[in-house]
């Protein structure tokens, strides 16, 4: 038997207390190589995995994430929660063939694939989990990872609530906006508003 007596620490204590750590974080295997991204333009997300090398479990998780593939995709490519749904088109759905549009920004469980069927009200869950890399919400980065909603900043990091400010600069202090000014003339009839939208590389502004 062994012990370690609670008193001044003797370099047989200290030492053998240094070797149960290594022993700890050595239990695992080496982390694998990261897999394929879910995404091939958007923002999607590969997983690497490790194994646990001991004969109970081991403490911490055998899964990591991160994000991929972080450039935009062209106009064409459309919404990726679009295109998951209209996947379904070719399988009858209770006896008939149904155009499904996506169901977006669900409060309760923004990672299921709950879509509408065109010119209806049906709205069915036509899957449990949407593919990796999903936004949970339309004008969020964050991203769903294995049916679950995961937090995204603006530098596209995983966990990173790191934001844009006003002047839409991630992570910047507001100090790199500029006012543009000018003149817009338009021959409205009475009673009637038009509304202008400036789009800049940063934020956008809009005019009365």
């Amino acid at each position: 038997l062994y012990m370690c007596v609670l008193q001044a620490p003797s370099p047989a204590c200290s030492s053998r207390t240094a070797r149960s750590e290594e022993d700890r974080d050595t239990l695992w295997d080496a982390w694998g190589s990261w897999s394929e991204c879910s995404r091939t333009c958007g923002g999607g997300a590969s997983y690497s995995l490790r194994r646990c090398l001991s004969s109970k479990s081991c403490e911490g998780r055998n899964i990591r994430y991160r994000t991929c593939s972080n450039v935009d995709c062209p106009p064409e490519a459309g919404d990726f929660r679009a295109q998951q749904c209209s996947a379904h088109n070719d399988v009858k759905y209770q006896g008939q063939f149904y155009e499904w549009l996506p169901v977006s920004n669900d409060p309760d469980n923004p990672c299921s694939l709950k879509c509408q069927a065109k010119g209806t009200t049906l709205v069915v869950e036509l899957a449990p989990k949407v593919l990796d890399g999903t936004r949970c919400y339309t004008e969020s980065l964050d991203m769903c990872i294995s049916g679950l909603c995961q937090i995204v900043g603006c530098d596209h990091q995983l966990g990173s609530t790191v934001k844009e400010d006003n002047c839409g600069v991630c992570n910047g202090d507001g100090s790199t906006c500029r006012l543009v000014r000018g003149q817009y003339k338009s021959q409205l009839s009475a009673n009637k508003r038009k509304l202008l939208t400036l789009t800049t590389k940063g934020r956008a502004g809009t005019l009365n």
